[in-house]
Parts: C-alpha cells; structure tokens; sequence
C-alpha cells in the first residue's frame, strides 16, 4: 500500500462545515483542500460535499458553484463522492420543505421529508443498524454513536438492482419517531445523515474507512 496521502476535496460551495469536515479528514491522515475549482474536485481521490441547512438553499448554491455538474461527472468515471447530511439528502430524487418541493441530484430515487417524531430536530447522539460486510462502519460496535442534527430525512430506500454483477447498496438506518436512512454505501456513492467530523472516534473511524477505499 502506497505511504502517500489521499487527496480529498471538501466542496466549498456556500453550505457546510467545511472547516469541521477539513479539519477531521486531515487528522485521519487526509490531503485535504477547500475548493470549488472544477479541476481540482474533479482530480482529488476523493470529494466530501457537506451540507446544512434548507435542502432548496444546498441545491442552489450546488448549482451556482457547478457542484452537480462536478458530482455527477465524478460518479459516471467512478471517483469516490462522499455526501454529509444535506449534501446526503440532495442526492435523492427531491426534497420536500413546508409544503415546497425540490428536485434534488436524483442520484438514488425517493423523496427527503419531515421526520414525523415528538421531538424535532432530531439532535444528538444516536445508534445505527449498519448492514453486515458495511465497509464504512467496519471495526466500529454496534452500539457506537453518531452525532445528528436534522429535521428531515429520506424514511424510504426503493433503488434496485437487477444488474447481478453489480454490488447492491448497503443501506444504514437509524430510528428518531420513526426509522430513516442513516448511511448508503453504493459505488462510488457513500453518504452519512448524521455528522462524522462530529462524532469523535466513532466518526474519525468512519472516515478513515472511506479514505482506505479511495
């Protein structure tokens, strides 16, 4: 195994904790830069998109700093893509805010809701189910914790495969009121709604499994 780093671009493109999700990746022993430049996302072995707030602000400030255009030519040559909360949720099909409907990178198909619990957002610790052979959660308990702060999520998975040589996703969830997806590993694709650069070990774990694959 090569002793050089891997280079990871977080996307800069107006929404995220770009200097948390910096700042963790270079402690798991990361490259890492923030940028929007076209060319250097595009060369970087791996991208992260963050991603807070309003589903409909993340995807116009994606499409202002090309963002969608940079994901998706990343995915069709099979470069690793990595999306954190709401850069998980605009990889849906849309995403659905007080009534107004969004459409959302349409990467996997379904729609990004209101959690239906007594208490939102959703904030704070949380376990997850993580499907058996997971690459992202490997070496990591079944009861660590991961940290969350969202008041919408995607409560359905319904992407097939009927491809048999290619691997079907593996899809994490997790439960606040109701079950949503917490994780999906597909491809090139993996996304987590919950925030590893703020899960302490359990995260930094995370991270460092998504960097051994790029």
């Amino acid at each position: 195994m090569s002793d050089k780093k891997k280079t990871v671009v977080v996307l800069d493109y107006g929404f995220g904790n770009v200097r948390s999700a910096e700042r963790a990746l270079a402690r798991v022993g990361a490259d890492v830069e923030i940028t929007r430049d076209f060319d250097t996302a595009m060369n970087a072995d791996g991208l992260l998109v963050p991603g807070v707030g309003a589903f409909s602000a993340c995807m116009e400030g994606l499409k202002k700093a090309r963002g969608e255009w940079i994901i998706g030519r990343r995915l069709a040559g099979g470069r690793p893509v990595m999306g954190i909360c709401v850069g998980m949720q605009v990889l849906f099909e849309r995403g659905v805010e007080h009534g107004v409907e969004t459409e959302g990178l349409d990467e996997w198909p379904g729609t990004v809701g209101p959690l239906r619990a007594d208490v939102v957002p959703h904030m704070g610790w949380n376990t997850v189910e993580a499907p058996e052979g997971s690459q992202l959660f490997a070496g990591l308990d079944a009861d660590a914790r991961y940290y969350f702060v969202h008041s919408y999520a995607a409560h359905d998975w319904s992407l097939e495969v009927t491809n048999a040589k290619i691997r079907a996703p593996k899809v994490t969830w997790a439960t606040h009121g109701e079950r949503f997806v917490a994780a999906v590993e597909n491809g090139a694709l993996w996304a987590t709604q919950f925030h590893p650069e703020k899960s302490g070990d359990a995260g930094a774990q995370l991270l460092t499994n998504w960097i051994e694959t790029l």
